[in-house]
């Protein structure tokens, strides 16, 4: 049996810009995303998801281009795509336990694909260089998705903090050793596709004033990938916070977002925006380790759920027993 993990992601900065070429700055967590792997004799491709409540779910390899659950359909791609790449065919048994709720929005789909094509390439011997497997895992993800820069595909392969380009056109890691951030749930998953489709509509209605936004974007990941080499905190908070008025903008804030951003600001925060489509999901706050706490209590006051996580940490691993 072959054990891989991937890290979640947290994006930074950039956030719907990095669709339009534009660059961003994500970095993984420390949540990971566990998948299991084994051959069977058969031509069964045997899923087991407990976390989204799949009970031994079964494809035939030839069925594997068919329609399937949206809890599988990630898993069971990532096989297809590989098999026709490698000119492989076998049954598997397959196992999947996430750390993160695939509710809140830290890359779980990414993390898993990830996960499935690095185990079956040690499972099959096949050698992958990471690029090789970015394009075959963002591949898989724009199949499903139909859209998709994959950031979050590279945070779960390289780990650390990335400077990322669309695509995978530039992967730069950034020398960064802790980052003191707070990351809070809003309650709210986001509808992302709803949302990336609300942001394409407003750039085909008024295409000076949106690349205008994701111009001034892209200006503050530039900014903020030189200050964060630096650990210049408190000059970072200031970008996060330019970057969020560009989101609210864009009209993709919320105001459970919005009380979240206004009490870690209100209790010290450097800087504090969402992080990913908007809508819901997460909001990040800079702090400095004297008002961590403070920050914390506000923002559960604030209705805001804390999670505990580091980052920068390691991407895609083969777990030995």
């Amino acid at each position: 049996m072959i054990k891989v993990s991937a890290p979640g992601k947290l994006i930074l900065f950039g956030d719907h810009a990095v669709l339009y070429g534009r660059p961003c700055i994500v970095t993984s967590i420390d949540q990971r995303l566990n998948v299991s792997l084994e051959k069977r004799e058969d031509n069964k491709i045997v899923l087991n998801a407990p976390d989204v409540n799949i009970k031994n779910y079964i494809v035939l390899t030839n069925d594997l281009d068919k329609p399937n659950p949206k809890e599988v359909s990630f898993v069971l791609r990532a096989i297809l795509n590989f098999f026709n790449k490698y000119k492989i065919k076998s049954g598997l048994e397959i196992s999947t336990k996430s750390e993160f709720s695939a509710k809140i929005g830290l890359g779980s789909s990414s993390a898993i694909t990830v996960s499935t094509i690095r185990g079956l390439a040690e499972l099959f011997k096949i050698e992958m260089t990471e690029k090789e497997l970015f394009d075959l895992a963002y591949k898989t993800i724009l199949d499903i998705q139909g859209v998709g820069s994959g950031f979050d595909i590279a945070a779960a392969i390289y780990g650390g903090t990335l400077y990322f380009v669309t695509g995978g056109k530039i992967i730069e890691p950034l020398k960064i050793e802790n980052i003191p951030l707070l990351v809070s749930y809003t309650g709210v998953k986001a509808d992302t596709p709803t949302l990336i489709k609300q942001v394409d509509r407003k750039l085909k209605e008024n295409p000076q004033k949106i690349n205008e936004i994701f111009n001034k974007s892209e200006e503050i990941v530039n900014l903020a990938k030189t200050e964060m080499e630096k650990a210049n905190w408190k000059k970072i908070g200031e970008l996060m916070n330019l970057n969020q008025d560009l989101l609210r903008k864009l009209g993709v804030s919320s105001k459970k977002l919005e009380n979240l951003i206004k009490a870690s600001l209100n209790s010290g925060a450097y800087g504090a925006k969402l992080s990913g489509a908007g809508g819901g999901d997460c909001m990040i706050a800079l702090t400095n380790l004297k008002n961590q706490n403070n920050i914390k209590r506000m923002i559960k006051k604030a209705g805001g759920e804390v999670i505990e996580t580091r980052f920068s940490v390691e991407g895609v691993k083969i777990e030995r027993n």
